[in-house]
């Protein structure tokens, strides 16, 4: 005799419910509907207003385009349902890809942390070059955390290259615009400050 399946617990059930009404499927049928919150990243260590640097490019520190995991390399923002499957967040996506979103905070943090010229370009160069790619951005609903990873490559004068993960995750996270942005604009800020005390100590 096979045995009935268990009902869960109220608190479970208002919870999943809770999440499959936020996510969006991966396949949209019929008209698209227009995003009504977009997200950007904004860095929390931007440098002053007035500040610069001068140089060569062959003397500065080039920030290049990371590139992307498939669920990250779209506007909308990815839920990680379990090991084998992703949703996305409904009402809201980036204002522009996430990968040169985090190029630009990467960038930024750089330059606040005094790093000399800091430019943004895919241009061959003599100088330190960071770059990598970005694994994920988004949100885990198992464990109900936005999470931030990458992997990070460092190229040196001379050629030596080196990589190095980083993560930051925010506990405690709803799937829902005004919750998931802010989110993941602190893990992303921390991640980025990690890379750049990863840079400043070559």
């Amino acid at each position: 005799m096979t045995p009935e399946p268990k009902p869960l617990s109220g608190l479970r059930a208002i919870t999943l419910l809770g999440l499959a009404a936020a996510l969006g499927g991966c396949v949209s049928i019929g008209a698209k509907v227009p995003a009504s919150t977009l997200l950007s990243l904004t860095s929390e260590a931007a440098p002053a207003v007035g500040s610069g640097s001068s140089g060569t490019l062959g003397e500065a520190t080039v920030v290049l385009e990371p590139t992307a995991a498939a669920a990250v390399s779209v506007l909308r923002i990815p839920v990680q349902i379990d090991a084998a499957n992703i949703a996305y967040i409904k009402g809201t996506q980036w204002v522009e890809r996430p990968a040169r979103a985090f190029q630009h905070l990467l960038a930024d943090t750089l330059r606040a942390r005094g790093k000399g010229l800091v430019v943004e370009t895919d241009r061959a160069t003599s100088g330190t070059r960071i770059g990598g790619q970005l694994l994920a951005m988004g949100f885990d609903a198992q464990t109900r955390k936005a999470i931030v990873r990458f992997d990070a490559m460092k190229w040196l004068p001379g050629g030596r290259i080196e990589t190095r993960r980083f993560e930051s995750t925010v506990s405690g996270v709803d799937p829902v615009p005004d919750e998931i942005g802010p989110a993941l604009n602190r893990a992303a800020n921390k991640v980025a400050g990690e890379i750049a005390d990863w840079v400043s100590a070559q």
